[in-house]
């Protein structure tokens, strides 16, 4: 009989879980398939940002799932990864006691850009590429 490998857990933190970890979750969700097991949760979780959805969807995404969510209730669970994706959530990250590797990716917070809705577009799918391009780099180094 085999086993399969377990699922590489990862959380993507962030601020708000709006954005950018919104946008890593699903980017891993897709490249990384069922070798991993992704979540994403905010310091101080909103709503997920409209935009965020937008883009996801402009490549075929699947966006449904998406919920901001709190990070509170997941610091006792056991991550594999966890991955800060602003300098923000990177300065405030609570203690996760059961994670094995913590890591920093800081990328622009496109929820900040000003400007019209398609210079604001403009920045979404920019983050959202090169969270993309970090992403399909990470997973490569694991292969």
């Amino acid at each position: 009989m085999t086993y399969a490998p377990r699922p590489i857990r990862v959380l993507f933190l962030c601020t708000g879980n709006t954005a950018r970890s919104q946008m890593a979750q699903v980017l891993l969700e897709h490249h990384g398939g069922d070798r991993y097991q992704v979540t994403s949760a905010g310091l101080e979780p909103g709503e997920v940002n409209p935009l965020t959805v937008q883009v996801l969807k402009e490549q075929g995404f699947p966006t449904e799932h998406l919920q901001a969510k709190g990070v509170r209730p997941l610091i006792a669970e056991h991550f594999t990864y966890v991955i800060t994706v602003c300098d923000r959530a990177e300065a405030n990250c609570p203690i996760f006691p059961n994670a094995t590797y913590r890591l920093s990716w800081a990328f622009d917070d496109p929820a900040a850009a000003t400007g019209t809705e398609d210079e604001r577009l403009q920045v979404f799918r920019r983050v959202r590429d090169e969270i993309d391009a970090r992403v399909q780099a990470w997973v490569a180094e694991r292969a």
